[in-house]
């Protein structure tokens, strides 16, 4: 092959190169435009929402409906005991979930990864996360509200202590599966029992994920409704008591829009800006924890 020949080979493999080259630059071009615009419409969907919600909630909103419980139509009033109602079944469903989660996570990544146990465990939770929220409901309503035949306060605890559940537990596991096995491994071999490994050691260093996780749960139960439809139901009235019917935000909210009455109409859309904002502070909150501890 002459030197001729080689160049005009090299040049023109050089021109397929760049003709290769350019193709595929146009195709990353193509790409990110594109991903870009999916993710402009997903962001424009998602701050009209929040939009609409800050415009016509803070319409709604007063020192009244922080103070003053939920009217009849046409009348002057507030969602004070919905927001002590949904306040007090949130916070103790977590109570309630959020231990029983976190152990049972504790359970699958330390000590029973494998077993047959651990198997069952992981089927029956990833069916209660997929699970409509409306089927826990009903189950809590079939096995508790018909039992004791009454609405209640603790029904509704149950509820949503049942959706608490899984979450922490796939947070918790996951968080504890990522410590590296050399802590396990230089604590264990200093002759530490293994339940102060776990509580000194995995646990305190997947802390920040484990309290993301929580966190996240009690945002997903703030707003959830048709749990609350079949067990604590709704009261217009302020009680204490767990025993009787309790109010809630999301299902004042759902009575209040779907009526024709002006004034349960912006104490709706007030109730929905108050849940938003909680919702988002929490979200908020767990993200800048999370950061602050990998920092």
């Amino acid at each position: 092959m002459t030197t001729s020949e080689m160049l005009l080979k090299a040049s023109a493999l050089e021109q397929t190169r760049s003709a290769k080259y350019a193709k595929r630059k146009r195709v990353n071009q193509i790409a990110l435009v594109l991903a870009l615009g999916a993710m402009a419409f997903g962001l424009f969907w998602l701050f009209w929402i929040l939009f609409e919600t800050v415009r016509l909630g803070i319409d709604g909103l007063s020192i009244a409906t922080l103070t003053q419980m939920t009217p009849p139509p046409n009348d002057e009033g507030g969602l004070a005991n919905a927001i002590y109602g949904s306040f007090l079944m949130v916070t103790l469903a977590t109570v309630v979930g959020a231990p029983v989660g976190i152990m049972a996570g504790i359970y699958l990544a330390e000590y029973d990864s494998k077993g047959w146990l651990a198997s069952a465990t992981r089927f029956v939770n990833d069916i209660l996360l997929s699970a409509p929220s409306i089927v826990i409901g009903l189950f809590v309503y079939a096995v508790v509200v018909s039992r004791f035949k009454s609405f209640s306060g603790w029904a509704g605890i149950v509820a949503l202590a049942l959706i608490v559940i899984p979450v922490v537990i796939r947070t918790t596991e996951n968080m504890l599966q990522l410590i590296p096995p050399g802590l396990r491994e230089a604590a264990y071999a200093l002759g530490t029992p293994k339940w102060k490994v776990i509580l000194s050691i995995t646990l305190k260093a997947a802390r920040a994920g484990v309290v993301t996780g929580v966190m996240l749960a009690v945002a997903r139960i703030a707003g959830e409704t048709a749990p609350l439809l079949f067990t604590a139901l709704s009261n217009q009235f302020w009680t204490s008591s767990l025993n009787q019917p309790m109010a809630s935000l999301p299902v004042t909210i759902f009575k209040f829009a779907m009526s024709p009455y002006e004034n349960w109409q912006k104490l709706a859309w007030a109730g929905v800006f108050l849940i938003t904002m909680a919702v988002l502070g929490l979200n908020i909150l767990a993200r800048a924890w999370a950061g602050s501890n990998k920092g």
